[in-house]
């Protein structure tokens, strides 16, 4: 299937890893040129004048960007389940990141884009923010403001032919993911620990029906088809890639 993306220029935040680097290599597959935003790269998405100043570079240096992928998120770095176990302060960070590092990239990325008539933006959210998941709720709430936010983007853009959509991964092994079992097995007693593996494979078998992980690049497909011509009747979508887990719930 030709997604008809050679030639055109991309950003994508959080490319340094995990689903970010996926959506840039799929990218690149498909002949598109990317900027890469993230911490790695100079590029802090909680700094609005850092994120505008690298989407004046961009421009420069790969041309009109096109696409907005939006992968950059952290979490808490800890076990929040009760919510009591984090304090009120363990909130900040993942807030100023998750949240108002969407509206930071929105803010630079939109105006150019509708003045242009074109353009999309996919955001990665999370199915925690459509479950309310116990394990992290400063990153649960945040994944849910992303979803909502992305709606307002997607109705505010639609007249100037601008499209916004939200993919929701499930279980993926991620430094991010990986964190979350860190989190929790530092609180365990030696007997009830597990390896990330066994952690991760007991979970993944007992929420998602299909019973397996999801690999960035199973995320990757779906980011880089919704930037496509091929979904340009999709707009204000959030769409799951989460082997069934949402269903399921």
């Amino acid at each position: 299937m030709d997604l008809q993306l050679y030639g055109h220029s991309a950003i994508v935040t959080g490319g340094a890893s995990g689903i970010g680097l996926a959506c840039v290599k799929a990218l690149e597959n498909e002949g598109c040129r990317v900027a890469v935003w993230d911490l790695t790269t100079g590029v802090d998405v909680g700094d609005l004048a850092s994120v505008r100043a690298a989407f004046v570079k961009a421009e420069a240096g790969i041309g009109p960007v096109r696409h907005l992928i939006h992968a950059a998120a952290i979490g808490s770095g800890r076990f929040g389940f009760p919510f009591t176990n984090l304090d009120a302060s363990d909130w900040r960070r993942v807030l100023d990141v998750n949240i108002l590092g969407m509206v930071h990239v929105a803010q630079a990325v939109a105006p150019a884009f509708a003045e242009r008539k074109s353009g999309t933006m996919v955001f990665l959210a999370s199915v925690a923010g459509q479950i309310g998941s116990q394990t992290d709720p400063p990153y649960s709430a945040s994944k849910a403001a992303n979803i909502n936010f992305a709606q307002c983007l997607a109705k505010d853009l639609a007249p100037h032919g601008v499209r916004v959509n939200t993919v929701n991964p499930g279980m993926v092994q991620t430094p991010l993911n990986e964190s979350v079992w860190r989190s929790w097995h530092s609180q365990q007693p030696p007997e009830k620990r597990k390896t990330y593996e066994e952690w991760g494979l007991e979970k993944v078998r007992a929420v998602a029906p299909l019973g397996r992980w999801q690999t960035p690049a199973d995320i990757a497909d779906m980011v880089v088809f919704l930037s496509s011509e091929r979904a340009r009747q999709i707009t204000g979508q959030t769409i799951n890639v989460d082997g069934g887990q949402v269903m399921h719930w």
